[in-house]
């Protein structure tokens, strides 16, 4: 599992050009992946959600564009250099009022039991020290008998394109971000951890382990990206 500090200490480095490299690595992608969380959430009708670890914003951002504006939506993150660029983000849209950004743990999250319809979380699942211990901890925020989880991760993708796959992330992609952020480290131990992480199947697993049901996983771009979603 992925050390909290070095984690915390990564994304910090790369904040300011986060954005930047995710649409230009991605190839834009990216945008259609949280468009596809937002449709997903938008049909359970959630009145509050939690988008944990979100980074700069831009899932917490897309989730009020597309839900009603009385949905309360807390975009939380324990890294404060992305919440900063997050909140920079929405002075300069100058709206957003149902949105606010806190800092929290998703090993420990500042939360009520039982106080959250909806959490997502978006590329952030396979960055907590403690894959399970964070899926618990979502399970006790989201309220019974009907609150939502939706994650939104990369997964491994179709046996045709593993070999092409693991070329770009692990050559290819440290080297372009390297360019765009200054630090090929980042993205190095992106494409390990991609590498590393379970496949639809087992993470469903892990979902049911944690005391989540009726646990779903659909496979995007040729399974780069897997969407999961699960009731309490």
């Amino acid at each position: 599992m992925p050390d909290s500090l070095a984690v915390n200490t990564m994304f910090a480095r790369i904040a300011r050009r986060y954005d930047l490299a995710n649409r230009l690595l991605s190839g834009g992608i990216d945008g259609w992946w949280r468009r596809r969380l937002v449709t997903a959430v938008r049909e359970t009708h959630p009145r509050s959600i939690l988008d944990l670890a979100t980074g700069s914003g831009d899932v917490a951002f897309a989730l009020a564009r597309d839900l009603p504006a009385d949905t309360d939506i807390i975009g939380m993150d324990f890294c404060q250099p992305m919440l900063e660029e997050a909140e920079a983000k929405k002075r300069r849209a100058g709206g957003y009022s149902n949105v606010r950004f806190c800092p929290g743990d998703g090993l420990s999250l500042p939360l009520a039991d039982n106080s959250i319809d909806a959490v997502t979380i978006a590329f952030g699942l396979r960055n907590m020290a403690d894959r399970r211990r964070a899926l618990r901890e979502m399970h006790r925020v989201l309220r019974q008998p009907h609150g939502r989880l939706f994650v939104l991760e990369f997964s491994q993708p179709s046996k045709w394109l593993r070999p092409i796959y693991y070329l770009y992330i692990r050559r290819v992609l440290p080297r372009l971000a390297g360019f765009i952020t200054g630090d090929r480290a980042a993205y190095e131990y992106l494409g390990r951890t991609i590498g590393e992480f379970p496949d639809r199947d087992r993470l469903c697993v892990e979902f049911r382990d944690s005391g989540f049901s009726r646990v779903s996983a659909s496979s995007l771009s040729f399974g780069i990206v897997a969407l999961h979603a699960a009731r309490v």
